[in-house]
């Protein structure tokens, strides 16, 4: 195992802006009788983080996603209401009045802001209020500066996935925003790694196989193959490659839909179990669907892998289709679409695109493809007289429904504001709103606390170059024990003049994928542990476990963390993937019945409008739930 003094922690990496996890310019706040105080780091970084035309939080590195400052004051309201108080904001000034007012800048508040000027015309007048210092919610875009070039990465949403199963509102706002999906056939390189021999590669760890070893060709050739090249023992093997060529079938006496219905009451864990298969192969799995589901095989249904086509199903004689107890993540896609639909940040694109319909001095450019390399001016953002406006590092702490319109208050630099509005989108996550609207009907308020969103980090590595990769064969990795379950090389999409990385010896971002579990209990447990977990962890042990984990893997490739690690980006993300109901634990729902239904009814003037709505981790639901709830507004 690499020493400490091996891994490069002294060593400098690109760090813009940043000191200690905390950001250059975060206030320290004082909000009496509410917070207490904020700690703010405050000290000169050096001509490297001089970023011209003001703020500029793309190019922030270090501890993003939910960095510090973005949920403090919401932390402070959940505690207060939960000891019985209320919050007071009897104190407030008078922010004055609006049409709308969206409490979230993700895609769905955004988009939200966007169909109601649609429908409304250009002189509504729009707030949009987010707690972070950037807009877009899980679609963030992270920078890098190495040398004068600038390097782009997702920090959280990361693909227009399965664009022809959308919506046609969905669809309709891509096409309002320019987005040209034939682009992306030629825009993105699907030939690169393959053309330099990688592939998929699998690290096993000497913690749970005896030794440190890289295997590649994992899912490209004979099951049989890659077992043998493994640190299996002969019995370990030999399960490996039954599982996938011949698993036989656990429950003959059952017909399909019985089946079916056990496998969805069903773990896959507990089904490989049932398969007989011992405990290599279960550690094998035991991080391979992290970065799908935010849990191990422990908390899937099987009958979700199975219809994600994961081995140990072929000796059932299951018949292919949809099936009731399915999640929407493991349906059938009747329209099948290579994955290529991958702006190079990932659906921050999709949030800039909407920043700048709805503020056009925000951002020079006119379509889909120009706004890649537009320089955003936050200064736009808030600008007094506008008709819309988009107000960041703003918490909501109060939502009211009165009898001549609603009201909402939030907390900015510790200050608190109170402004009217004629309608109310809610578009932050589902389980804030009922400290935010405490009036709300005791059912809705336990449907919207139901469901936790799934706790993940998204870390991005700028890297000098990725011979390593080369000389271990390997675009990605999976780790069945590793801090991190999976690292990648970056999607190689280049558009709008951006150009991805040119060869192997030029940079690129390495992406990687966290998601804390506690194995062993249900789904809500294990993400309400894994988002504690999260917060508590600091930057450091970040960088230290991404650093000895890539020595790990490729330092047999010639890989060095101190010299080719140029710069590091922690999205953490401890409320990350809506949450899906999960047929282990959540009963089949009639219509209108299930919790994110029941939550997303309106309140009035209030509407609710997120991917929570819809129990679905992916865009097109942010999209859809927003044009439901302007719908509803429009309905009055």
């Amino acid at each position: 195992m690499p020493r400490r003094s091996d891994l490069g922690m002294g060593a400098g990496i690109t760090r813009r802006d940043f000191l200690n996890g905390i950001p250059l310019g975060l206030g320290a706040t004082a909000l009496p009788g509410a917070l207490g105080w904020l700690t703010a780091a405050c000290s000169d970084p050096g001509p490297e983080s001089a970023v011209p035309d003001g703020p500029y939080p793309p190019a922030l590195t270090g501890m993003r996603g939910a960095h510090p400052g973005s949920f403090e004051v919401a932390h402070a309201l959940r505690d207060r209401v939960r000891r019985g108080e209320v919050w007071d904001d009897s104190g407030a000034s008078d922010g004055g009045s609006f049409d709308l007012v969206v409490v979230g800048g993700g895609i769905s508040g955004l988009a939200a802001a966007f169909f109601y000027r649609q429908a409304m015309g250009p002189d509504a007048s729009i707030l949009v209020l987010d707690n972070h210092d950037d807009f877009g919610g899980h679609a963030k875009r992270n920078e890098f500066t190495h040398e004068g070039r600038t390097i782009l990465a997702y920090g959280g949403t990361q693909s227009i996935d399965s664009p022809a199963t959308f919506s046609a509102e969905a669809r309709g706002l891509l096409d309002d925003l320019d987005v040209d999906l034939e682009l992306f056939f030629t825009a993105f390189d699907r030939d690169l790694y393959r053309s330099h021999g990688l592939g998929r590669a699998v690290f096993f760890g000497s913690e749970e196989f005896g030794e440190d070893r890289l295997v590649g060709g994992y899912g490209q050739g004979a099951a049989g193959a890659f077992a043998a090249a493994a640190p299996f023992t002969d019995a370990g093997r030999a399960d490996f490659r039954r599982l996938f060529d011949d698993p036989g079938n656990p429950w003959p006496d059952l017909d399909d839909a019985a089946a079916k219905e056990r496998l969805a009451a069903t773990s896959y864990e507990a089904f490989l179990t049932e398969l007989a298969m011992g405990a290599e192969v279960q550690a094998f799995f035991r991080q391979r669907t992290h970065g799908l589901f935010g849990m191990g095989p422990d908390g899937v249904p099987a009958l979700d892998l199975w219809g994600l086509g994961y081995p140990g199903f072929d000796g059932m004689g299951l018949r292919e289709g949809d099936h009731a107890r399915l999640s929407l993540t493991a349906r059938p896609n009747p329209t099948p679409e290579p994955y290529i639909f991958h702006f190079p940040d990932g659906n921050a694109t999709l949030a800039r695109l909407l920043v700048r319909a709805l503020i056009p001095d925000a951002a020079s450019g006119t379509t889909g493809e120009d706004i890649v390399r537009a320089r955003l001016d936050y200064r736009a953002l808030d600008r007094p007289g506008a008709s819309c406006r988009i107000r960041l590092n703003a918490t909501a702490v109060r939502v009211r429904d009165g009898a001549q319109d609603a009201s909402v208050t939030y907390v900015q630099d510790g200050a608190q504001t109170r402004v009217r509005a004629g309608a109310v989108v809610l578009a932050c996550y589902n389980r804030v709103i009922p400290f935010l609207l405490p009036e709300l009907p005791e059912a809705q308020r336990e449907a919207l606390a139901y469901p936790p969103k799934v706790p993940l980090v998204y870390s991005n590595v700028l890297l000098r170059n990725w011979t390593a990769f080369v000389n271990a064969g390997a675009s990605s990795i999976y780790f069945p024990g590793g801090f991190h379950a999976s690292a990648s090389l970056d999607f190689p999409v280049s558009i709008g003049g951006y150009e991805f990385s040119q060869g192997p010896e030029d940079l690129i971002v390495l992406h990687t994928v966290r998601t804390p579990c506690l194995p062993g209990q249900s789904a809500r447990i294990q993400h309400r542990a894994g988002q504690a977990e999260l917060l508590r962890m600091p930057f450091e042990t970040f960088e230290r476990e991404t650093r000895e984990q890539l020595a790990r893997a490729l330092g047999p490739s010639g890989f060095d963390p101190a010299r080719d690690i140029l710069g590091l980006t922690v999205n953490r993300w401890p409320h990350g993937y809506a949450f899906e109901t999960n047929s282990l634990w959540d009963p089949p729902y009639a219509p209108g019945e299930a919790p994110h239904e029941i939550g997303r009814q309106p309140f009035g003037r209030i509407h609710v409008a997120n991917s929570d709505a819809g129990a679905y981790a992916y865009t097109q639901a942010a999209i859809d739930q927003a044009h439901r709830a302007v719908r509803e507004i429009l309905a009055g």
